[in-house]
């Protein structure tokens, strides 16, 4: 086994790009597989804290209240089957904390008629808004940021490595000729 490993380190052809190109792979491969992770979870976890804040804010700021639905801002009908996650406007009306009556257009997730009844939020203006961020949209903002951030740094982690190939390839071709060059007359000589 020691002359095995030994002779690799006196291998007559082993270049020095084949070491640089070996250091490379390596030095690559742990940063793909314990560094982009991290900086996923680090991502992640500022995105998390960045959301987290946001909600914080929204959720002080923002109130719901009960409307009824006065009519229908769309100009077409909505089709057959419509889509659970997409809010359609809707002219809605409630009575602010006052007693007076108050009237504009909300975005809503359900098909509603006029005189249905709908949750409405308003900022501390009275303007109408959307909802506070919820826990799982925080969750799956914070897991795409991180995601992308670690997809990303492989990506970069790889574009480098293939350049450091391409350079170690170019060092390497440029050894071989040289070696070639004081190799060759000797073979044409023998050949002669």
């Amino acid at each position: 086994m020691r002359r095995q490993v030994r002779g690799r380190r006196r291998n007559p052809l082993r270049r020095r790009s084949d070491v640089v190109r070996t250091w490379a792979a390596l030095f690559f491969a742990v940063l793909a597989f314990a560094g982009a992770p991290l900086l996923g979870l680090a991502t992640a976890r500022w995105a998390y804290d960045g959301a987290r804040a946001e909600q914080t804010a929204q959720r002080a700021d923002r109130h719901r209240v009960s409307a009824e639905a006065v009519g229908d801002t769309r100009a077409e009908p909505l089709p057959a089957q419509a889509r659970p996650d997409r809010a359609y406007p809707v002219t809605v009306r409630w009575t602010q904390p006052g007693g007076q009556p108050r009237t504009a257009t909300a975005r809503v997730r359900d098909e509603v008629r006029p005189g249905d009844q709908v949750e409405v939020w308003l900022d501390s203006r009275g303007r109408v808004v959307t909802a506070p961020v919820t826990d799982a949209d925080i969750w799956q903002h914070a897991l795409s940021v991180g995601g992308y951030a670690a997809g990303g740094a492989v990506v970069v982690l790889l574009l480098g490595r293939a350049g450091v190939r391409r350079v170690a390839w170019r060092h390497r071709m440029d050894e071989w000729e040289r070696a070639w060059a004081r190799t060759g007359p000797q073979w044409s000589k023998r050949r002669a």
